[in-house]
């Protein structure tokens, strides 16, 4: 596997040889001080360029990076779909190689450059022939760091989180296991994922990010709440998502405790009570039964 060097160099040395590409930039976790270095971190660069129809006419342009596994064209695929897509001002690739190495590539006219690049701090330039890319602060992850939540933004997380768990009971009592399991892995697991990022955030002074769909909880929960977090990825046993349902009730209610005490919110118990005996009544009803009481 070539190490980053290696492909620093392969990607600088393939701009300076083509007249086309005037500028070369990087974002993404490979500028982030703060992101975890492993093996499966992608390259997310752009070229900044002349014109894009020369490249995308030359679908074979890109071999200069390595033998392809995979490619995927995001905005081809688009257009083939009837969405639009300008290709004179950007174009995508995105690119695993066979040692595993992965390239997210972006070509894009300096008009398109001028209307983007300032707007994310995390990135880098690395070439710049023309001196067009505008002045920049060295990169920092401040865009992504959590947000503090407002009591509005707070309230409304916390009625989500136990309106959607009606829904997640009503679909397994129904035996509807596809829509028992999206409701709760994604509006239910939405709100409780933002809470656990809310959580985080009040230990770090909202100076943190908790990573792309929180692929960071791991690092910043206490190895308690890390195991109730866990528990709330069941499979397809009815009985192993009640357990999972009520496991994400206790963590969100004690995160959501600790976010209102630190907003001076208020948290509202009774929706709380309410909803978690709704579900116990739920989860113990037959079959056939013919009312809920």
């Amino acid at each position: 596997m070539r190490n980053e060097q290696e492909m620093l160099d392969l990607i600088l040395n393939a701009a300076r040889r083509d007249d086309r590409i005037r500028a070369v930039y990087m974002n993404g976790s490979r500028t982030n001080s703060n992101a975890p270095r492993d093996l499966f971190q992608d390259y997310d660069v752009v070229y900044v360029v002349t014109e894009t129809a020369s490249f995308i006419q030359d679908e074979g342009w890109v071999s200069v990076f390595g033998d392809l596994l995979i490619i995927q064209e995001p905005d081809k695929n688009d257009r083939l779909i009837g969405i639009d897509r300008d290709f004179d001002r950007s174009y995508a690739y995105l690119m695993l190689f066979t040692d595993g190495i992965r390239i997210d590539l972006h070509i894009e006219t300096k008009e398109s450059m001028l209307v983007g690049y300032v707007s994310d701090k995390l990135t880098r330039p690395l070439l710049d022939k023309d001196n067009c890319l505008p002045l920049i602060p060295a990169p920092a992850d401040k865009d992504y760091w959590v947000k503090e939540p407002t009591e509005a933004h707070f309230m409304s997380c916390c009625n989500e989180f136990w309106w959607c768990l009606q829904n997640v009971a009503k679909g397994i009592w129904r035996d509807e296991l596809p829509y028992a399991k999206q409701m709760f892995e994604q509006p239910v697991r939405a709100a409780l994922d933002e809470m656990v990022s809310w959580w985080i955030g009040t230990k770090h002074d909202f100076r943190i990010s908790t990573g792309k769909m929180g692929k960071y909880f791991k690092r910043y929960l206490p190895e308690s709440h890390w195991n109730q977090y866990k528990a709330t990825y069941s499979d397809g046993s009815y009985e192993h998502m009640w357990n999972a349902i009520f496991v994400a009730c206790e963590l969100f209610r004690t995160l959501a405790n600790d976010v209102a005490a630190y907003g001076g919110f208020t948290y509202h118990v009774q929706e709380d009570v309410n909803m978690t005996n709704y579900l116990k009544q739920v989860r113990s009803l037959p079959a056939d039964a013919k009312g809920i009481w």
